[in-house]
């Protein structure tokens, strides 16, 4: 994924949460990490795809643990509200 932005100002800066679907392109402003495996496939800062999006979304459906999301379930993503470098 590619680094947007630094990861401290996509934590700490102004967010929202938004639909899954509606994350798609944005920055993101979380640390999302599944287990299993346990190894992060978004951190605060990195452009979200399509494709880490529905991996996320289709293994919590399946019962994947995503125990650091604001959003357990990934039905909602926290990402930031400037998207810097996201154009």
């Amino acid at each position: 994924m590619r680094q947007a932005t630094l990861p401290r100002d996509a934590f700490f800066g102004e967010v929202e949460q938004v639909p899954a679907d509606r994350a798609v392109g944005r920055v993101c402003a979380e640390m999302l990490t599944p287990y299993p495996p346990g190894i992060p496939a978004a951190l605060p800062g990195e452009l979200l795809d399509q494709a880490v999006v529905d991996y996320l979304r289709t293994g919590a459906e399946a019962g994947m643990l995503v125990p650091d999301a604001t959003d357990s379930t990934v039905g909602t993503i926290r990402v930031s509200v400037h998207d810097v470098g996201a154009d």
